[in-house]
């Protein structure tokens, strides 16, 4: 046992030391900093990112940036049925793997952060159809916040929440009271009484 723990401190120590040399060696940019505020993205997997996807400005669209980096599903439609697939291969395989470096970082601390909006998305798509397409997804989320991120020149923050059922429902039927009772011809007010 006291084997073991020896060299496990001789690896933790190696895996520091080549951190402390890596750090020294990358030169820090605007993007490098700005990637550090993507959930799950530390040093080198900024500058990984920052690297591979070049100038932001050559893709269109979040969505170009995504299938770029391989984090889209393979898309299969015949008969009017659509089925998705496994993410591309023929991708660039370094982003990819960068992009779901940081997806795993946080699905192993989902749990810790639960108020992020990766950690929910992980966690609701984890429920219906598992860990690995839970991973594909926000790996996803991650490359297309980094196409807003680089393309804005600003920090992630998190994302607006939708309306929930409740409230839309809420304001719908609002809405719609008071509508009717305008529009009803037979209430008092358009009654004359």
């Amino acid at each position: 046992m006291k084997v073991l723990l020896s060299e496990l401190d001789t690896v933790t120590s190696n895996i520091k030391s080549f951190e402390q040399k890596m750090s020294a060696t990358f030169q820090k940019t605007r993007e490098t900093e700005l990637l550090k505020s993507l959930p799950g993205v530390a040093e080198i997997l900024s500058v990984v990112i920052a690297v591979e996807v070049g100038s932001v400005e050559r893709f269109p669209s979040a969505e170009k940036l995504a299938a770029y980096s391989g984090t889209t599903p393979r898309v299969h439609s015949s008969g009017g049925k659509t089925r998705y697939g496994r993410l591309r291969p023929d991708t660039n395989r370094y982003l990819k793997w960068a992009f779901i470096e940081a997806a795993n970082v946080v699905c192993l601390h989902h749990r810790r952060r639960p108020n992020l909006h990766v950690s929910r998305l992980y966690s609701r798509i984890r429920s219906r159809r598992g860990s690995y397409v839970a991973i594909g997804a926000v790996a996803r989320h991650l490359a297309e916040a980094t196409y807003w991120i680089l393309s804005k020149n600003e920090p992630y923050k998190e994302p607006r929440e939708k309306l929930s059922k409740e409230r839309k429902t809420m304001k719908t039927s609002a809405v719609g009271q008071r509508k009717s009772k305008r529009d009803d011809p037979m209430s008092p007010s358009r009654l004359g009484t």
